[in-house]
């Protein structure tokens, strides 16, 4: 039942017995009712039916959303990153290289050469490391062609961090026509090779194309003799090849052509063996053999005792003779300029006859 139904019902009892109190007549000996305690009643069921009402009613509450606990191994954790370093958080390396601005002073890429043209290749470099190169750190070839290169060229002064330099080489253009390419690199005071771009082990080249008639194409028909290239030189009875050259341990140098690590057509090969010695070793047919002091002739190393067998450079002074014969069956001198132990850089002179 409602507490209205229920107020309702009460109220008409109180009604009932009010009326019914005017109406009785008074001699009757029946209790008076007494309204003061009926109200009460009624005001004591009025209250307990709003209490069962208030109970009843329902109370609105607010449902908060609880998220579902999740449950994550160890290994799906989140992992921080740690932050790679920025460009200017970086450490410096102590020599470190950077091209210049333009970093060919001269002879840019594909300069066209005649042959045997000398010519001076300057680079401009800067100094992008921690440390001060001095005139200790030199440029030298690195790989390629020498094209009659020193075996080092000194830094013309002291070069601060962040400073640039101009080092220029003397070269001399192939005799052969074709493109030719030589790789440098700069090497410090302890001679530890480094060069540029991002890693440090890039090299900056000087790249040619040398036009014009072969030499190996021509043949000496005019005169019975050439003018000998060098002082005390036999008069021969033709050139097919001469010049000076810088070879690097691992080089490969084809005297036929003047022309190092072409893959193809090598006479002679440079290397460092497993306990450090150096030694020139022939390669593919060609053969080789100590004459001595002084220049030989054509004759001379054609009757010389060639052999297959490596020579060891440690055992033979600078100024020494060799003779050898080529894969293609021309002889030919060498001489042993100088030798750099620690590096490994060797200079040689030497001049190939063609047939006769």
């Amino acid at each position: 039942m409602s507490a209205v139904s229920f107020f309702r019902i009460a109220l008409l009892i109180v009604l009932l017995l009010t009326s019914a109190g005017c109406n009785l007549p008074a001699s009757e000996t029946s209790p008076t009712p007494d309204i003061t305690q009926a109200y009460q009643t009624v005001e004591a069921r009025l209250t307990q039916a709003a209490t069962l009402t208030v109970a009843a009613s329902p109370t609105p509450t607010t449902v908060t959303a609880t998220p579902e606990a999740t449950t994550t191994s160890a290994a799906a954790q989140p992992t921080i990153a740690t932050p790679l370093p920025s460009a200017t958080q970086s450490v410096r390396a102590c020599d470190q290289a950077a091209p210049g601005v333009p970093i060919d002073v001269t002879i840019p890429d594909d300069t066209r050469m005649a042959p045997g043209q000398t010519f001076t290749k300057t680079w401009r470099l800067q100094n992008t490391g921690t440390c001060t190169w001095t005139t200790d750190y030199s440029i030298a070839l690195f790989s390629g062609d020498a094209m009659n290169a020193p075996a080092s060229v000194r830094l013309p002064g002291n070069v601060a961090p962040g400073q640039t330099v101009d080092i220029s080489v003397d070269l001399v253009a192939p005799l052969t026509a074709g493109t030719y390419t030589g790789n440098w690199k700069l090497r410090n005071a302890a001679g530890t090779w480094f060069g540029i771009g991002p890693g440090g082990n890039s090299p900056f080249w000087v790249r040619i194309v040398v036009a014009g008639t072969p030499v190996s194409t021509i043949t000496v028909t005019v005169t019975p003799t050439q003018s000998t290239p060098y002082p005390g030189q036999t008069p021969s009875p033709g050139t097919q090849a001469s010049g000076s050259l810088t070879l690097l341990p691992g080089d490969l140098v084809n005297l036929d052509t003047n022309q190092i690590n072409t893959g193809a057509g090598e006479d002679l090969a440079y290397r460092r063996k497993d306990n450090g010695k150096l030694e020139l070793a022939p390669a593919n047919i060609a053969l080789i053999a100590v004459f001595g002091r002084g220049t030989p002739t054509i004759d001379d190393c054609a009757s010389a005792a060639l052999s297959s067998a490596a020579l060891k450079l440690q055992d033979l002074s600078a100024g020494t003779y060799l003779c050898y014969r080529t894969d293609q069956g021309l002889y030919g001198w060498l001489r042993l300029l100088s030798l750099n132990e620690s590096d490994g850089a060797l200079g040689i002179q030497f001049l190939t006859w063609s047939l006769p």
